[in-house]
């Protein structure tokens, strides 16, 4: 399972338009923000954590509508439905890869997304907490989209369709996080939910992927 990640990132370094191009979109849609809206801090602000959080999930899913197509063309997926190591643990490996090429970049970018917006540091922390938390949930709930709408044609815009509404509890929670950091009140609650969200998606995706993965090779 440990060559199955340690493969996914040397394919990420050779390459690095399959990351490049998710981060790029994240910081051209988030910047568009500032310059359409205006120099008015106050509204800039209010609307920092929606539009951040919106951007972050249209730039994963970008990149995680091909999850399996690779695997699934040269062969490879049936290899894994046949073989001896446990699918549901090569799903996990294959997400977390995924979610180190796209999730974590956009955790590190949170500080200077937090600046553009003029948010104070204390929301600023709170994004990047957030979006630690809740990056991983969108990475397994993308593909889980992606096994499902595996072989289909316009796969990638019925994989958005899928995630879509999967996604909403992820983005309400994490919005609301930063946005009671920036009224001085307790995030706790908010933080709570995305990590109860990150456990039970952590336990329920993975073998889900795996059934749906078998379902589209069958």
């Amino acid at each position: 399972m440990k060559q199955m990640l340690w493969r996914d990132l040397q394919l990420a370094a050779r390459l690095p338009s399959q990351w490049l191009l998710p981060l790029a979109f994240f910081v051209a849609a988030a910047s568009m923000f500032p310059l359409g809206i205006g120099a008015d801090t106050t509204v800039l602000a209010r609307i920092a954590p929606g539009v951040v959080w919106v951007c972050a999930l249209l730039a994963m899913m970008l990149s995680v509508s091909q999850l399996f197509n690779a695997d699934h063309q040269d062969g490879s997926l049936e290899q894994m439905l046949i073989g001896t190591h446990w699918l549901p643990g090569l799903v996990a490996m294959r997400v977390l890869g995924h979610w180190l090429q796209s999730g974590v970049p956009l955790v590190l970018l949170a500080p200077v997304f937090g600046l553009l917006f003029d948010l104070p540091a204390d929301a600023v922390g709170m994004l990047a907490l957030a979006l630690l938390l809740g990056t991983p949930v969108l990475s397994m709930l993308g593909a889980l989209g992606s096994a499902l709408a595996l072989g289909l044609r316009n796969g990638a815009a019925l994989v958005f369709l899928l995630v879509l509404p999967l996604a909403v509890p992820v983005l309400i929670f994490g919005s609301g996080a930063v946005t009671a950091a920036q009224n001085g009140e307790s995030a706790q609650g908010a933080l709570s939910l995305l990590g109860a969200l990150l456990i039970f998606t952590g336990v329920v995706a993975p073998p889900a992927t795996a059934a749906a993965l078998r379902i589209a090779i069958e």
